[in-house]
């Protein structure tokens, strides 16, 4: 192993580069030096196997790894197989493979085999253009991700503890560094419990950075005491953004951007139902996907540097009218006032209506992806309920945990209502098993958690199958009550706008806007919007179109 570092000592994360060409991993090694020698290790070895060795030992000693870049075309193991096996050694490093143009056909399929995050074309010079910006990004995805994984907020619970997943779930969407300590499971969490003269009934416990210890907190507690919810500012903006998901963040961005003195107000944290999507695979410009947690992280910082403030952990509860202005009522009492609102609240999914389940919620039983989760699935037998692309994408992610995936689906067919490309990826997922024509019919446990799910076919017939965890994906409610008397909705709650208005409350003689609902200077965009279609670049788009719509409106008010 060769550290190209003069620092030695210092336990600094290592960036790793493979190649069998002496001459092109000294310039790998050389560039990466003058990029990022100060933060990093930058270490090299001639051959997969080599590198193997070298991660193998950086693991034996407690040392992180950061960024794999490997050749392709190596002898005796080529890139992509020796990535294959890096991942089993250091599952949460990026990685990078570099390659000629010729071979640009196996780094797209690394993709999906190795789940690559980048493949690089050589040269990649200038390395300041090439190279440098893409390991940049990767790192700041890795350093975010292993901030929360070491991070000196503590939490001590139960795993099947619905206030402990409430709490882990909340400072995970949050993105708060924490490290959780299940009472069951580790030595640790007795010992902390010790010195913070906690009895075990008043679990959850959260041990924050500066001494002080929380018990059994509420999530309002907690952000209020992490400084996770923001206040306004002012109270009074150009536009009012109510909702922090994928259509509520582009109109943050894109509004403070053009000029507009912008705030989102956002119940939960940034991202929405999104924000809990294990990998967003058909995102447009990232080939290798992304998580809805990172996407969330990138639009959010992009938001505040461009200027729009966040408000966390608030609801809107109502929204009025006065003269031209637009009131929103916030859940703490406040209010705040703007030319224009924009509802983005976005929609969350469904619960299970069936014996069982409403009892399990947190303790076995999760709406979402609950990423939080994923990692205390090592080695368990999961269950998925649902057959659209967020059940999809969440099988294939905890494939990688789990020693067991089953997918449960009402209909006949996966093709009815999922992507071709997620069913082509669980085809080739030896642990995940899909079974159609199958419904959960009742949650039973014991000890307080979920235990197994009792399932019937097709025919009628009845069956137990045992489970640790079952994660639920069927179908969407729109979060919309709060608007009840105030804006015209469909059937099912979702609201109207455009043309749908004209008939509906409209009062104007100028037609709506196609974003507009029948509040004129209330606008909608994303899931909660009737007719939209429920795909995160479509939410994007419409967040964005909508800021257009308001200049608009502005502009002839």
């Amino acid at each position: 192993m060769r550290f190209d570092s003069h620092v030695p000592a210092e336990r600094r994360p290592a960036i790793l580069a493979v190649d069998d060409e002496p001459a092109v991993l000294g310039a790998v090694a050389r560039d990466l030096r003058r990029g990022f020698g100060e933060r990093y290790r930058i270490l090299r070895a001639g051959s997969g196997q080599e590198g193997l060795d070298v991660l193998s030992e950086l693991r034996a000693r407690g040392d992180q790894a950061a960024l794999l870049i490997a050749d392709q075309r190596m002898p005796g193991m080529s890139g992509t197989d020796y990535l294959v096996e890096a991942r089993t050694l250091v599952p949460d490093a990026k990685r990078v493979l570099l390659t000629a143009y010729a071979d640009t056909e196996a780094a797209i399929s690394a993709i999906n085999d190795v789940s690559l995050d980048y493949y690089l074309l050589k040269p990649w010079d200038p390395p300041e253009e090439e190279l440098y910006p893409v390991v940049e990004d990767l790192l700041a995805t890795w350093e975010a991700g292993a901030a929360l994984e070491a991070g000196g907020v503590r939490v001590v619970g139960h795993r099947f503890s619905k206030e402990s997943h409430d709490v882990r779930d909340f400072l995970a969407r949050n993105r708060v560094p924490a490290r959780w300590v299940d009472v069951e499971r580790d030595a640790e969490a007795r010992e902390l419990l010790k010195v913070a003269d906690v009895d075990e009934d008043r679990l959850p416990v959260v041990l924050l950075e500066d001494g002080s210890v929380l018990e059994r907190p509420t999530v309002l507690e907690l952000a209020e005491r992490l400084g996770v919810a923001g206040q306004p500012a002012s109270d009074h903006y150009d536009l009012v953004i109510v909702g922090g998901g994928p259509a509520g963040l582009a109109a943050a961005v894109y509004g403070a951007s053009e000029g507009l003195r912008t705030v989102m107000v956002e119940r939960e944290a940034p991202g929405g139902q999104a924000g809990q999507s294990s990998r967003i695979e058909n995102y447009l410009g990232f080939p290798n996907g992304l998580s809805g947690s990172d996407l969330a992280r990138r639009a959010t910082d992009q938001a505040r540097r461009l200027g729009a403030e966040l408000v966390t952990v608030q609801d809107a509860v109502a929204v009025r009218a006065e003269g031209a202005g637009r009131i929103v009522e916030l859940s703490d009492g406040g209010e705040l006032s703007a030319h224009c609102v924009l509802v983005a609240s976005g929609v969350s999914y469904k619960q299970l209506d069936a014996p069982g389940f409403s009892g399990f919620t947190g303790a076995g039983v999760y709406y979402g992806a609950a990423p939080a989760e994923a990692r205390s699935c090592a080695e368990q037998h999961i269950a998925i309920i649902g057959g659209a692309n967020s059940a999809g994408q969440a099988a294939v992610h905890f494939s990688g945990y789990a020693t067991t995936v089953t997918v449960l689906v009402r209909g006949d067919s996966l093709g009815r209502s999922m992507s071709h490309y997620l069913i082509e990826r669980l085809e080739t997922l030896d642990n995940v098993e899909v079974r159609t024509c199958t419904q959960a019919i009742a949650a039973e446990g014991e000890d307080g958690r979920l235990r197994r799910l009792i399932l019937r076919d097709r025919d009628g017939a009845e069956e137990p199958l045992k489970i640790d965890a079952c994660f639920v994906f069927i179908g969407a409610s729109p979060h919309t009550d709060w608007l009840e008397g105030f804006l015209a909705r469909d059937e099912r709650g979702f609201i109207l706008a455009g043309a749908d208005v004209q008939d509906n409350g409209w009062a104007l003689k100028r037609d709506p806007y196609p974003l507009e609902t029948s509040v004129p200077g209330v606008f909608v965009a994303g899931d909660v919007r009737a007719r939209s279609i429920k795909r995160v670049a479509s939410a994007v788009g419409e967040g964005s179109m909508a800021v257009s719509l308001i200049h608009q409106y502005l502009a002839n008010a």
